[in-house]
């Protein structure tokens, strides 16, 4: 890599990072573009309480559907049960990609987990089942045909 007219690379990076600094600092301190009145509230972010995760039809008996954009997998256990819990593997924090055959599948090391109590059923591989905890369980509610986080 060459150097920018004989100034050493520590010399270019502290001054792009002192510039950086300034225009954050700078930036901070202004409101919105052409008036000086707040910004329009922001929406509420999906996930929160009343939020709808699935009609209660779009989850199989036994099985589970994965909803990658809130980390979250819902389950049915037994018909009209539902549970909720997250979708990340509590091993080393991938998505989990399947449900079937009653567990909740992680792609990555083999873990798979309980679509009743989101407990470890297989530990990932080279994991002993007690140092790998299971799946923590989201609040939902069914309203109606909808199940929705609580």
């Amino acid at each position: 890599m060459q150097q920018a007219a004989g100034r050493s690379r520590r010399a270019v990076l502290a001054a792009g990072s002192a510039g950086a600094v300034g225009v954050t600092a700078a930036l901070a301190g202004c409101k919105t573009y052409g008036g000086g009145e707040d910004p329009p509230p922001e929406e509420p972010a999906p996930g929160g309480p009343g939020t709808v995760l699935a009609s209660a039809g779009e989850v199989e008996v036994g099985g589970g559907l994965i909803l990658p954009d809130l980390g979250l997998v819902v389950t049915q256990p037994t018909a009209g049960t539902f549970r909720a819990f997250s979708a990340v593997c509590t091993h080393q924090g991938c998505l989990v990609s399947s449900v079937s055959d009653g567990t909740i599948n992680c792609p990555c090391h083999g873990s798979q987990f309980s679509v009743q109590d989101g407990s470890v059923v297989r530990p990932a591989t080279g994991v002993p089942s007690q140092q790998q905890p299971p799946l923590p369980e989201a609040a939902i509610t069914v309203n109606g045909d909808s199940i929705e986080l609580a």
